[in-house]
């Protein structure tokens, strides 16, 4: 098998979701419309802060709670909740509303840098080969990381309590694991990481990306790239 990406998306989208939020399955839709767009990386991670209510997320990962909180303390408005997505890392709306989500990734796009940087992604045989380009002047050099998203592009589920008991949803690119390649230093660089580390039950593709911060501050995108796995 030997796949490769080397597309340069305008927006890596990060849809916060639950399966026991009621307002969540239309912006669920959205991602799933926005999955087929293929200029925009549209994500799901769901949370587990509402498995109290009834239902307990069946893929949800609190890594991901922890990510959405940081993202509102770097933004400073330290607004969390779901359906909530972060464009380029950097603005937040909410899920379920189209216009302000295209709104977003062009403002975004304003900014130097952001969604800037030449990102690759290269599956051959056992190994998978990242690349990232130098970062030109982009005023983020020497400040990013380089992450893998381990992704299944369509997941059904049926819920069975909690707000959404009875219905069968479906949930659109699904981050299954998140995996840490490297730091990036502003210069062009590349990783190597073995595909038995991606390729997990269910996971059918792959996002790689380079981003502002730390994964605990976590800033502006600043390239991103999918490939699927099959």
């Amino acid at each position: 098998m030997i796949g490769t990406a080397h597309s340069q998306p305008r927006a890596v989208v990060e849809l916060f979701t639950s399966q026991g939020c009621s307002s969540c399955p239309p912006a669920d839709k959205i991602i799933g419309d926005l999955a087929r767009d293929p200029s925009v990386i549209a994500l799901s991670l769901p949370i587990d802060y509402w498995d109290y209510l009834g239902w307990k997320d069946t893929l949800a990962d609190a890594r991901f709670s922890a990510r959405q909180k940081s993202y509102s303390q770097m933004r400073g408005d330290r607004d969390v909740y779901t359906p909530q997505v972060v464009i380029n890392g950097t603005q937040q709306a909410i899920g379920s509303d189209r216009s302000k989500i295209e709104s977003a990734i062009t403002d975004t796009r304003k900014n130097d840098g952001v969604m800037s940087v030449p990102v690759s992604l290269t599956i051959s045989g056992k190994q998978v080969n990242v690349a990232v380009a130098a970062s030109g002047n982009s005023p983020y050099a020497a400040r990013g990381e380089v992450w893998i998203f381990a992704v299944s592009k369509a997941v059904p589920i049926s819920i069975g309590r909690g707000e959404n008991r009875g219905q069968a949803l479906t949930y659109y690119n699904v981050v299954r694991n998140w995996l840490k390649v490297g730091d990036w230093t502003g210069t062009a660089e590349s990783w190597t990481v073995p595909l038995e580390n991606i390729r997990l039950e269910g996971v059918d593709a792959a996002v790689v990306y380079v981003q502002n911060g730390t994964r605990d501050n976590p800033g502006a995108m600043l390239g991103a790239t999918m490939t699927s796995l099959q």
